[in-house]
């Protein structure tokens, strides 16, 4: 998992310094979780990305596209050649992800706010269907400024959604600013947990620990399941860890020598 973590963010950094600009504070606070998914949890088929029998992931917080966009690639979805087109006129790896576009996107995502609905939705077709399906969705903790959000984890709960798992990425950060500074937020894990969810807050960024959370939420019965992952926006990029700015970054010359050379590392790392 800690290799598959490393060639995820590897991978973000070769797309980014492509393009010279783009969202990396985000992507980086959720690769140890799509590690673990990707790695450990999920029951898919790169093969066949429209499997009936798969589990889906909803990336509420579409922006994080890179870091989907590299697990996806890593497992088989598509050449990672085509991770080098982020962005481009014509590609399939638009800034958000969109379902109609790349394999192995579950749900077209980036209106922030309603990927949560998305996947509560599906999580209830599922159930309709007296289906096994598991449904994981990535919100990120700015998201929780939308109403909509509430009124998913309503449903969610209201309906006994327990094949459905929410990952919310506290990183602290979100477009503008401190959520703190925005929209003071309390305590997520007490609030989520006040609509029902089994609810566990954990190190967002330590594998072993994300895996042991969601086998634990799997085995919940009758409620949805929330694990809150506390994490830091720009991790493993230490020079835009927490940084105000990081939310989506324009490389300068000195910026671009520290990728390049964190790219090294990274690539020592895994090899």
């Amino acid at each position: 998992m800690k290799k598959f973590s490393a060639q995820i963010r590897l991978e973000i950094l070769k797309m980014l310094k492509q393009r010279g600009f783009g969202h990396l504070g985000g992507s980086m606070s959720i690769v140890e979780t799509l590690s673990v998914l990707y790695t450990k949890v999920m029951n898919i088929d790169p093969s066949n990305p429209a499997w009936e029998d798969r589990d889906y992931l909803v990336l509420s917080k579409g922006h994080a596209g890179p870091a989907l966009y590299s697990a996806l690639a890593l497992k088989g979805y598509f050449k990672k050649s085509i991770l080098l087109t982020l962005n481009d006129n014509n590609t399939t790896l638009p800034s958000h992800c969109d379902r109609l576009l790349t394999p192995g996107i579950d749900m077209t995502t980036g209106s922030l706010g309603q990927g949560i609905s998305s996947a509560v939705g599906i999580a209830k077709a599922l159930k309709l269907e007296k289906k096994q399906n598991k449904v994981y969705v990535i919100i990120g903790d700015g998201e929780l400024n939308e109403g909509q959000c509430y009124e998913a984890l309503q449903f969610a709960y209201h309906h006994k959604l327990d094949n459905l798992v929410l990952f919310i990425d506290e990183n602290k950060q979100q477009l503008d600013g401190f959520t703190k500074d925005i929209m003071i937020q309390q305590d997520i894990s007490k609030k989520v947990a006040a609509f029902g969810f089994d609810t566990v807050k954990i190190d967002g960024h330590n594998e072993e620990i994300i895996l042991k959370a969601i086998k634990n939420a799997l085995l919940v019965k009758d409620v949805p399941s929330c694990i809150v992952l506390d994490t830091v926006k720009g991790k493993g990029v230490e020079m835009y860890e927490g940084e105000i700015n990081n939310h989506h970054v324009r490389f300068n010359d000195n910026q671009l020598e520290y990728v390049n050379n964190l790219i090294t590392e990274l690539e020592e790392e895994i090899s």
